[in-house]
């Protein structure tokens, strides 16, 4: 009869911390956030102009211990979204070669950020300071974007 009360006790517990963890992990996954991946972003269209006086005035860019002067150009394009939803601050990556060849920012291949990149097409505008000792026309190359779909914090 003892030996009987263990066995029903001891199944009883065994029951109920089945039960405990599935019921712990039904519950995390209702309320755990949702996984976020990477939305890879195409861009394509791509073109380029100098930016208005007023925008560009002044611009520098880093060159070791001293500032150098810099030309401000806009670059635009068209955003193609296929994931159904809007992308949240999509970083664009890229490379500029100037007329001849010489890249116009050596070692960096994020160019900047889109805010919010809707579904389906759309179109970008990207502000790059390049230093002004590059020749025009550029070469827009292996520009893409990528972000989330929700807020990253």
């Amino acid at each position: 009869m003892i030996n009987q009360m263990k066995s029903t006790t001891m199944s009883l517990r065994v029951k109920f911390a089945c039960f405990c963890v599935a019921f712990a992990l039904l519950f995390s996954s209702i309320i755990s956030p949702p996984a976020l991946a990477v939305t890879q972003i195409q861009l394509k269209d791509l073109t380029y102009e100098e930016c208005s006086a007023e925008v560009g005035k002044g611009t520098v860019t880093s060159g070791g211990p001293i500032m150098r002067l810099a030309n401000c150009f806009i670059i635009s394009g068209t955003t193609v979204n296929k994931s159904g939803k809007p992308v949240m601050d999509a970083d664009v990556f890229g490379r500029i070669f100037d007329a001849n060849n010489n890249p116009a920012m050596e070692n960096r291949g994020r160019l900047g950020a889109i805010d919010i990149v809707e579904p389906g097409e759309g179109t970008f505008e990207l502000r790059v300071s390049v230093p002004d000792a590059l020749e025009t026309p550029f070469k827009l190359e292996q520009f893409k974007a990528s972000g989330f779909t929700a807020k990253v914090r």
